[in-house]
């Protein structure tokens, strides 16, 4: 049996019952580290713990699966939720290729996503229609993500950015808002979310216009609003529409 499954944003109150679960029955439990040290130490001890750095993604799963394959219970986490930039759908690429479907029983146990913990401290930004794009052009090309942007945009959705700018990748995000701008007021709400729910939180609020591209990293996710998206009460929402339906 191989599990995979998402940790959640990071805090342990936020951990799934059903991936606490999972993690409680696992003979080992494969990871990337920094994902591996968001588990609670009780559910490491007495078990075989397998971590691997950054760009380490097959390894990990080839190790999952292996290990699976020779009888042991397995769980192999992702944070978030597996199946949103995770694990999961590399598990089943390799799985494709190596026609396991027989020989290995696999399970996905979601998990609260990273723009849903995000949304949460911002206030209610994704409360209608929305998209989610990974500004990494690491296994995306870039041409590609930009045609992405550029329609979401002009479908005015509310945008969740992942992957928004690293040491390596500094000027993604710049390029991606002045995409944003073609179609979106520079008075935009964006909500700039940091380590949420993880020690050295922080939430923020600009505008499409003032955003400070230097205050967001890998660690960060960057939510940008429609045109009804407002900010009120310290809070940044979106409104979806029953104010103008029925009597509010």
């Amino acid at each position: 049996m191989l599990r995979v499954i998402g940790l959640g944003p990071g805090d342990a109150s936020l951990l799934a019952p059903a991936a606490a679960a999972a993690l409680d029955a696992a003979a080992a439990i494969v990871g990337y580290k920094r994902y591996v040290e968001l588990i609670p130490a009780s559910f490491l001890v007495g078990k075989r713990v397998v971590s691997t750095g950054m760009t380490a993604e097959i390894e990990r799963c080839r190790e999952a699966i292996a290990l699976a394959l020779s009888g042991v219970s397995t769980v192999l986490v992702s944070s978030g939720d597996p199946g949103i930039y995770g694990m999961a759908g590399l598990v089943l690429e390799l799985m494709e290729s190596a026609a396991l479907w027989e020989r290995l029983e696999l399970e996905i146990v979601p998990g609260i996503p990273a723009l849903a913990a995000a949304a949460a401290l911002l206030g209610a930004p994704l409360m209608h229609d929305f998209a989610v794009v990974s500004l990494s052009d690491l296994l995306t090309p870039w041409e590609l993500i930009e045609r992405r942007l550029a329609a979401a945009t002009a479908a005015d959705f509310v945008l969740a950015l992942y992957n928004p700018r690293s040491k390596k990748r500094d000027w993604q995000l710049r390029r991606a808002l002045d995409i944003l701008l073609e179609h979106k007021s520079p008075a935009t709400p964006v909500g700039i979310v940091r380590q949420a729910y993880r020690e050295g939180q922080a939430v923020a609020v600009a505008t499409l216009g003032s955003l400070e591209v230097a205050a967001v990293d890998m660690l960060s996710i960057v939510i940008v609003g429609n045109a009804q998206t407002r900010c009120a009460g310290g809070k940044m929402f979106t409104p979806r529409g029953y104010k103008d339906k029925y009597e509010v």
